[in-house]
């Protein structure tokens, strides 16, 4: 592997790994909403990673570590749960012109393969004076856990961090060889 493929590969999980922190914000932005646009308490989302397809062995770890996660696939290899499709598609590698490079395939590394939302049950906490009380009195919240959410957030963040510093070394590397090659 070259070194702008390690760039490149960096790079896709800096993608992934932002996307995961702005679905950790957004779940404890909603930890408290009780009422969505269809009527039912906000549902916590999780992201799914998904190796591109160029490297076959890095494909085969995040399926088996999606598996150990309790991700599972139906046979037309969604999650069986609605994606937002605001996600980012796998990075393909461009020429010199900007243009991608003819094979069609994408660069080694990382992508968000959908963002699922949690099946478990709202919490029901009795408070029959809120406006979204049901007639016995109960509001549903939903099911989020602010430690969990700033354990994934910091989860998030770590990983970025590294692939920044990733990312540093390499272009440290690239500025080195070309120091040497002038010399």
């Amino acid at each position: 592997m070259n070194l702008f493929a390690m760039m490149e590969t960096s790079g896709s999980a800096m993608q992934a790994e932002r996307m995961r922190a702005e679905v950790v914000a957004t779940n404890m932005a909603n930890a408290e909403t009780t009422r969505t646009a269809s009527g039912d308490p906000y549902h916590r989302q999780h992201v799914v990673f998904a190796a591109n397809s160029g490297d076959p062995e890095f494909a085969n770890t995040m399926n088996e570590a999606a598996g150990a996660q309790g991700f599972g696939t139906t046979a037309s290899g969604s999650t069986g749960a609605p994606a937002l499709p605001s996600f980012p598609a796998p990075l393909v590698p461009l020429d010199l012109n900007g243009k991608g490079n003819g094979s069609g395939a994408a660069v080694p590394g990382v992508h968000i393969a959908a963002v699922v939302q949690d099946t478990s049950p709202p919490l029901k906490r009795y408070e029959p004076g809120h406006p979204d009380a049901g007639s016995d009195g109960y509001v549903s919240y939903p099911d989020i856990n602010p430690l969990t959410e700033m354990v994934d957030l910091m989860g998030a963040t770590r990983a970025y961090g590294l692939n920044s510093s990733a990312v540093q070394a390499e272009k440290g590397m690239i500025t080195s060889a070309l120091e040497i090659a002038k010399g």
